[in-house]
């Protein structure tokens, strides 16, 4: 009789094993080559595709580099306020102030002919107010409030003063650079031009806040002239007026003083009041 063998009787494997470096070949597939962004998890949005100059999305830019900017890209506070907007009814305001003197609104300019000064009246009838494309080299400012504003004001002139031959009212310069500057005039004949004067410098006072309003030289076109400064809205002004036998007009200088308005006065006084 026979005996069982003394070794273990183990169960047989569950497979064979292929003997090494006979592993089946992997399922085919398109598997990213070396060196290629890895695909994106189950449910993942794709990334939109990166514009150039511009860093990955998440990534912070290299020190001492700006944040980017453009459409839908914002570093941290970077967002500066809005620039505030030039209001335009300040400007009507002042406007409206230059008409009450200019065309008579209280009774204070009385236009006629002049017969007791024969050479003053033929220069006051040659006199004539002209809205030049540029002022002391400031272009006209064609904006539409303002240009409304200038075109109501020449409007209100022509059609109260009885006696006059010509009238303007514009403005010059860029109000978001801090430089506008702002015309007013009517010629016409005049009996006292001083009378006038001193009726527009107390007319505008109270409306423009007029101070150290001092006579000055009104240069070739003679007449009298007076400068000082002013202030409406918490903007400083320069403000520069003049009469003459056949004209009055009016200078208005924003974000400026009376000694700015001064300073080029005479000039721009010459570029807007000719004589044929």
């Amino acid at each position: 009789m026979s005996h069982p063998s003394d070794e273990h009787q183990n169960p047989p494997p569950a497979g064979p094993y292929p003997p090494q470096g006979t592993y089946p070949n992997p399922v085919p597939g398109p598997y990213p080559q070396p060196g290629q962004a890895p695909y994106p998890s189950a449910g993942a949005q794709p990334l939109p595709p990166q514009q150039p100059g511009q860093p990955a999305p998440g990534a912070y830019p290299p020190p001492g580099q700006p944040y980017p900017t453009g459409p839908g890209l914002a570093g941290p506070g970077l967002a500066g306020p809005p620039k505030k907007k030039f209001r335009i009814w300040m400007i009507v305001l002042i406007v409206l102030a230059v008409l009450l003197v200019l065309c008579g609104g209280g009774g204070t300019a009385v236009w006629f002919a002049v017969k007791d000064d024969v050479s003053e009246a033929v220069d006051a009838t040659r006199t004539r107010m002209v809205a030049p494309a540029t002022l002391a080299g400031r272009p006209k400012n064609t904006d539409p409030e303002l240009q409304q504003a200038a075109d109501d004001m020449v409007r209100d002139i022509r059609s109260t003063v009885s006696n006059e031959t010509s009238a303007v009212g514009a403005f010059y310069g860029d109000p978001a650079g801090e430089d506008l500057v702002m015309i007013a005039g009517a010629s016409g004949l005049m009996s006292d031009p001083k009378q006038e004067l001193d009726a527009a410098v107390q007319g505008l006072s109270a409306d423009l806040g007029l101070s150290n309003m001092t006579s000055v030289d009104p240069g070739p076109l003679g007449g009298e002239a007076s400068c000082g400064d002013g202030l409406t809205e918490d903007v400083p002004l320069g403000v520069c007026t003049w009469a003459d036998r056949g004209s009055v007009g009016l200078i208005v200088m924003f974000f400026s003083s009376r000694a700015d308005a001064q300073a080029e006065f005479v000039t721009i006084r010459g570029q807007i009041q000719q004589r044929d």
